[in-house]
Parts: C-alpha cells; sequence; structure tokens
C-alpha cells in the first residue's frame, strides 16, 4: 500500500512544485525579472522542436513495428507539440513578424492537441475512435505532419487571418485551458490506474508528463511575456517530452541499446521479430503469470511459436505473423486474476470454479487492450478457447465467426498443452497429442488448420524437436528471472 501511495504523491509534488516557484516569482518582482531576447526565444524554441520531432518521428515509427496504438499516438502528441511549437517561434514579435497573438495562439493550440492524442492514447484499443484510426495508422504521422505543414505555410502567408483567433484572449482562453485541464486530469487518472497495477514505467512517465503540461497550460494564460516565470513553461515543456522519452525507452527497449533496439524492430524474420516484441513490459506480463503456475513456464513462447509456424504455413500476411506472435506470447496473462486455489489444483474443478477459469481470456482482454495491443492480438487473447462447433469460451462464437489467428493460435495452445506435463497429468507424446487434434478436426478446431498443422509435422518435424530442446533452457531462464522478480518486490 505504502508503494501505491508513492506513485501518486510523486506526480503531485511534481506537478505542484513548479506552480509554487512560479507564484513565488510572480509575487517578488525583484526576482522575476524580464529577460526579453526576440531572436534567443527563437532559436531555444526551433531547436527544442526540431529534436523533439525527429524523436517524435522516431518513435512513432517504432510504435507502428511494436503493434502499439498507444505509442503512435503518444508520437502524434509531441509531433504535434513540436510542429506547432517551430510556428511558435517563428511567430516571435519582432523576429519574422510584427507584433501579432499568433505565438500565444500556437503554443495555447500546441499543448491542447498535444493532450488531445494523449487522451487518445488513454482510451482502450477496443474504442470506436481508436479503432478507426488503428486501421489507418500507417498514414497517421506522415498524413498529421502534413497537415502541421500545412498550418504553418498558411500562417506564414496568411497572418492576419490566424491573428483574429480568438484563443488566446478573453474567455476563449479559458475555455482552452479548462478543456486541456479535463482532458490532462482524466488521462493522468487513467495512466495513475494502470501504473498502480501494472506498474510499467511508461504510465509513470505520463503521468508526470501531463503534470507538466497543466503546469505550461496555467503559466501561458497567467503569465507575462518575458518574465523570468514565464520562460518557465518553455523548460517544463522540454521536461515533458525528456520524461516520456525516458519511459518509453525504459518500457519498450531491452536490446542492450536504442539504437540496437530500433535495428532489430526492422528484422523481416517473424520470429526475430518476437524476440524484439518481448519487451520489458511483455517479458514482465509472461514473468508474473509463469509465476503463478510453475508448470507453465515457457508455455507462452512456445504456443507463440508454434502459431506463427502454422500461421506461415497458411500464407496470413506479415502484420498478422506479429499480431499472433504478440498475442500469442501473452494469450493467457488473464490468469493473472485466477486464484491460485483454482489455478493450481491438481484434481477436477468444480462448476464454479470452472466458470472463474473460463473467465481469464476475458480478463486478459480487458487488462490488454489497457496496453494499446491491436485488436488482432486482442482477438488472439480473447478467442483461443472457442471451438468450431461453438461449445467454447468466452463467448461461444463458432465456425469462422472465430477469429482466424485465435483458430490458428488455439491448435498451437492446446498441443503444448498436451505435449507438457501439468500437476494432474505426465505429457503426452506427440504421436498422441497429433491424434487428438485430427480428431478434434470441425469440432474443437477449424479442419483448414489442422489439414495445415498436419502437413507441417510431416513435411518438418524438426521445428517440433527445436522448440522442445530450447525449452529445457528457456525454463531455467524464466525460474531465474522470476526468482530475481521476488527478490525485487520483496526489497521495495
Amino acid at each position: 500500500m505504502q508503494g501505491k501511495g508513492r506513485s501518486i504523491i510523486g506526480p503531485m509534488t511534481a506537478t505542484l512544485l513548479p506552480i509554487v516557484v512560479y507564484e513565488w516569482l510572480r509575487s517578488f518582482q525583484a526576482f522575476d525579472i524580464s529577460v526579453t531576447s526576440v531572436t534567443g526565444h527563437f532559436y531555444i524554441v526551433s531547436t527544442i522542436a526540431a529534436l523533439a520531432m525527429i524523436v517524435a518521428i522516431a518513435v512513432g515509427i517504432t510504435g507502428h513495428r511494436l503493434r502499439n496504438i498507444k505509442v503512435a499516438f503518444m508520437s502524434l502528441a509531441y509531433v504535434s507539440l513540436a510542429g506547432i511549437f517551430v510556428l511558435h517561434g517563428i511567430s516571435t514579435p519582432g523576429f519574422m513578424m510584427h507584433e501579432t497573438h499568433i505565438a500565444g495562439i500556437a503554443a495555447q493550440l500546441s499543448i491542447l492537441i498535444a493532450v488531445t492524442w494523449l487522451f487518445l492514447s488513454a482510451l482502450s484499443s477496443d474504442h470506436p475512435v481508436v479503432g478507426i484510426l488503428a486501421m489507418w495508422r500507417r498514414w497517421l504521422i506522415p498524413v498529421w505532419l502534413l497537415i502541421l505543414a500545412g498550418l504553418v505555410y498558411f500562417t506564414l502567408h496568411s497572418p492576419e487571418v490566424m491573428d483574429k483567433l480568438p484563443l488566446n484572449h478573453g474567455p476563449y482562453k479559458w475555455l482552452a485551458a479548462s478543456l486541456t485541464l479535463l482532458m490532462s486530469l482524466w488521462t493522468m487518472y487513467r495512466y495513475w490506474q494502470s501504473y498502480r497495477s501494472a506498474r510499467f514505467p511508461l504510465q509513470q512517465a505520463i503521468v508526470y508528463c501531463l503534470g507538466w503540461l497543466i503546469v505550461a497550460q496555467y503559466i501561458m494564460v497567467t503569465g507575462t511575456t518575458w518574465k523570468l516565470s514565464w520562460w518557465m513553461y518553455h523548460v517544463l515543456l522540454l521536461g515533458s517530452m525528456i520524461i516520456m522519452l525516458g519511459g518509453l525507452v525504459k518500457q519498450y527497449f531491452s536490446q542492450g541499446s536504442f539504437t540496437t533496439s530500433i535495428r532489430v524492430l526492422f528484422q523481416s524474420d517473424p520470429r526475430t521479430w518476437l524476440e524484439a516484441c518481448i519487451t520489458p513490459s511483455v517479458r514482465a506480463l509472461i514473468m508474473a503469470t509463469e509465476a503463478r503456475d510453475a508448470y507453465t513456464a515457457g508455455h507462452n513462447l512456445r504456443v507463440a511459436l508454434y502459431a506463427l509456424r502454422l500461421a506461415e504455413e497458411l500464407n496470413v500476411n506479415k502484420e498478422q505473423l506479429r499480431a499472433i506472435a504478440q498475442g500469442g506470447v501473452v494469450h493467457d496473462v488473464g490468469k493473472l486474476k485466477v486464484p491460485d486455489s483454482i489455478l493450481n489444483k491438481p484434481g477436477k474443478l468444480t462448476a464454479d470454479e470452472r466458470s472463474v477459469m473460463e473467465f481469464h481470456p476475458v480478463s486478459g482482454y480487458d487488462m490488454c487492450k489497457r496496453l494499446g495491443f491491436l485488436n488482432d492480438e486482442l482477438t488472439v487473447i480473447r478467442s483461443h478457447h472457442e471451438k468450431w462447433d461453438g461449445s467454447g469460451y468466452p463467448d461461444h462464437l463458432a465456425g469462422e465467426n472465430i477469429p482466424l489467428l485465435a483458430r490458428i493460435t488455439a491448435i498451437a495452445d492446446v498441443y503444448d498443452a498436451l505435449t507438457s506435463s501439468r500437476s494432474y497429468r505426465q505429457a503426452m507424446s506427440h504421436e498422441e497429442a497429433m491424434r487428438i487434434i485430427e480428431e478434434g478436426s470441425s469440432v474443437h478446431f477449424d479442419p483448414a488448420c489442422v489439414r495445415a498443422w498436419v502437413r507441417l509435422a510431416a513435411e518438418d518435424p524438426a521445428f517440433l524437436v527445436e522448440i522442445a530442446e530450447s525449452d529445457r533452457s528457456l525454463k531455467l531462464v524464466r525460474k531465474e528471472e522470476v526468482r530475481k522478480e521476488e527478490v525485487r518486490k520483496e526489497a521495495q
């Protein structure tokens, strides 16, 4: 409980302290001196914006390769902040333009749009708006960059039109500030809730980042241009970008360095890509799941590899291969919500216990949709226990109503379960497992997937042996990772 308390005290302090410093400076005119530097303001703002733009685009591309819509939205938030801040720098009064309100309008607009994208990143992946944007995620950054470039071009050629926007004076600036505040607070709350349960670095970083954006907005609408206190919001905007990027690096990159991680993400081999997708955040989910059930050590990765190979046999496209890899590797994460007494029960489950166990795909789906997983991955997590005849769970889907990637994963999941030792039975042989899968064709499994699996096992049996051999060392690694994680938690 104490750790959970710290998670909110830190952001509250980080938000309130700059406000205290700002108000203290404003109350003592001797300290709140005027620092008028037109060219300095332009170069500082433009340099920060240019660097932020480059990094934000890189993050957006990475988010696309990771198939994580939250990362894509965060990238767009900071692309917006950087792009409109370029306009803020160009419109510095006395630099390229005469005295106008455009600099103030651009500053307000940059935060409002950035917070809107962060607000979208806090929505679940299955939200209709997120679903529509996810369909066009490949075009989001280039199209948004064109829109921002058009805004800058229009402002430079028709400054008198932009100058008439009431965003920087009267009640309108307070309306914009209030809207920004409400979206920021709701987004902070959502990410703080997620951080309390998952403890992912990015979730914590976004909470801090939004706190500083709120303060920057407050300084914009109350500060006096060129005063030392007014310069504070430029520092806070830069700091918020650094915090967010730090959280991204901690959460998503585990290949030794940022550049190595980026390079691995662009590997064309899906198996190599699978190693890249097991980021620290995903690895934490896998370890937490396997720590609950010693018999499933390595199960998640084996299922992902089996499903990936079967999907290749069925000639699914590259994006679907990545989806089945990432969905397969966390397909059982919902078991974190199943009580130990049920999860590790050696005997037969009662009807009530079985209903609790059969809810784990929904729990996993709810967990991962808040982490930015795309729809294809979510269908793997939710529907891998559905059966071709409609007798599966949780939604009792039948036939081709079951998503293809879930139908593929179902075979991989059952094969691995049958050929692995469990608390209540010994592992079956490959031949026994194959017989059960063939008998389940058109009942449990998609017959087309079964035919492909049988063909694959006959034509390329080496890959089954290879996964089984690698599993011995994997289990030792997993046990050591789990042990270290338990020691770390005890130390906290």
